[in-house]
């Protein structure tokens, strides 16, 4: 059985360069994996295209790359929690290439899946696929870069017929994500909304590098368990239960004396 263990996020990126593609995982603030993007900071490492659902906020996740100017272009489906991201790309700083959150996901799931394309019938009418969705923009505020149209066919569905968009599939140089728990072959298994994107973007990358809360060793997991086979994964680091995990918009019931208000 091949030993994946590195003793270090910093060694476990260490051969990351300069203008490498990244899948990252999370959803919101869920499931960031932290040590790594932390790692990668200290490192330097600049002029990244990164695919995830979001950016993180302005000082945690994806958003400590964003704010040191290591970010070159983001493909992702939400980017309303962060400032920062807003300001880089309305002033032409950032690349963007804005997708549709399940077309986002399917898109990685191919490419880790050895699926060159797929059609789907989300964003058929829309700017998705006419071309024209801004994804870089001059300093006056012009549009520097818009998005190309793509390919839409029509097929018959339950004898309608319907158009579909042509999607191609997406697969980057390294791939960093965040699983609960982890073995030394690789296998991961995600807790709660972790799951989300997590597995995806671990898919879609050449070398798919996991940090991992509790490392255990092959066989300790139930078979039955695992989300995401070792085959996946070609590096694990084990992080520890205590690492720090924020939330993006803490909500709380009232209290006892307000309730009914």
């Amino acid at each position: 059985m091949i030993d994946k263990t590195y003793p270090s996020a910093a060694a476990a990126v260490a051969d990351i360069p300069d203008g490498a593609s990244l899948a990252v995982g999370g959803f919101g603030l869920s499931g960031n994996p932290i040590a790594l993007i932390e790692a990668l900071l200290t490192q330097g490492t600049t002029d990244l295209s990164v695919v995830s659902n979001n950016c993180g906020v302005d000082d945690w996740g994806l958003g400590v790359l964003l704010q040191a100017r290591r970010i070159r272009k983001m493909t992702s489906s939400y980017v309303g929690e962060n400032k920062e991201f807003e300001r880089q790309f309305l002033s032409g700083e950032l690349e963007l290439e804005l997708t549709p959150q399940g077309t986002l996901a399917e898109k990685l799931r191919a490419g880790g899946s050895g699926i060159a394309a797929f059609f789907t019938q989300t964003g058929v009418g829309t700017q998705v696929a006419d071309g024209g969705l801004p994804r870089r923009y001059h300093p006056d505020g012009s549009i520097a870069v818009a998005s190309p149209p793509k390919d839409v066919r029509v097929f018959d569905v339950h004898g309608s017929a319907r158009e579909f968009v042509l999607e191609e599939a997406i697969v980057t140089d390294f791939s960093l994500v965040h699983a609960l728990r982890g073995d030394t072959a690789g296998n991961l298994v995600f807790s709660k909304a972790a799951r989300n994107f997590n597995p995806l973007a671990a898919m879609a990358g050449r070398i798919c590098i996991a940090q991992v809360e509790e490392l255990v060793e092959p066989g300790e997991l139930d078979p039955d368990q695992i989300h995401l086979p070792g085959i996946f994964v070609h590096r694990v680091v084990e992080v520890g239960t205590r690492i720090e995990k924020r939330i993006e918009k803490r909500t709380v019931a009232a209290s006892d004396g307000e309730g009914g208000r």
